[in-house]
């Protein structure tokens, strides 16, 4: 572990004054009946906490719906696995042979834990504080480079948002059919706001998806129509 230890200070200036925290916090369930989880559990505590006051200074008008949806695209696996592959947590994860074999140290979900589990156990070892110094360390550039929070707003939302400001009618969503053999089947959908606007369509995995991709096909429509 003395490598480990040695990135951690180099990369995030801290060091461990019990050093077993750290091997814990970098043990992965499949290596061990002592690992991870408990500490991920605190870590991403200790996350929401903090990125939700930096993101609350960082935009001091910003309504309680848009801190969350500014903390959610902040806090989400994509992001936490984006970073941690950024700082080259994977090379020191301590996995079972299994995960190692299928490239463990390279999935999402696994790297977004062992971030959140670093998080907890710099908590337990040297107090909120040192936590809260690590975590806007590591999200510096993306709390300056934050995003409009319209934007975080899924594509049916801000449909619907966009015609009740005008008084117009509501989106109408309509499976239009389901293709491909049941494990792998493609939903298509249509969107419909009255007679305004000639229907959208959208494909996906789901029928979810298909109806965001459809109303992100209306809303496009009805801006340029609007201009």
């Amino acid at each position: 572990m003395e490598k480990a230890e040695s990135w951690l200070y180099k990369t995030l200036h801290y060091r461990f004054k019990d050093s077993g925290l750290f091997t814990q916090a970098l043990t992965h369930r499949s290596a061990s009946a002592r690992n991870s989880e408990r500490l991920e559990f605190l870590g991403d505590a200790v996350l929401d906490l903090v990125i939700s006051g930096a993101v609350f200074r960082a935009r001091p008008g910003a309504s309680e719906g848009d801190l969350s949806r500014l903390r959610s695209a902040l806090v989400k696996e994509k992001s936490l696995a984006e970073i941690a592959a950024d700082l080259g947590v994977g090379e020191y994860l301590l996995l079972g042979s299994g995960e190692k074999k299928t490239g463990g140290h390279r999935r999402e979900s696994i790297l977004a834990d062992a971030l959140e589990s670093i998080f907890g156990a710099v908590y337990l070892d040297g107090g909120f504080n040192a936590a809260s110094v690590m975590i806007e360390h590591v999200f510096a550039e993306r709390l300056i480079d934050l995003p409009d929070a319209d934007d975080l707003r899924d594509p049916k939302t801000r449909l619907q948002e966009w015609l009740q400001a005008r008084g117009r009618s509501l989106p109408e969503y309509e499976l239009v059919g389901v293709t491909g053999k049941a494990h792998k089947q493609v939903f298509e959908v249509s969107c419909s706001v009255g007679d305004e606007a000639g229907a959208t369509r959208g494909e996906s995995t789901t029928r979810r998806k298909a109806e965001q991709k459809a109303a992100a096909a209306m809303l496009t429509q009805l801006l340029e129509d609007s201009v």
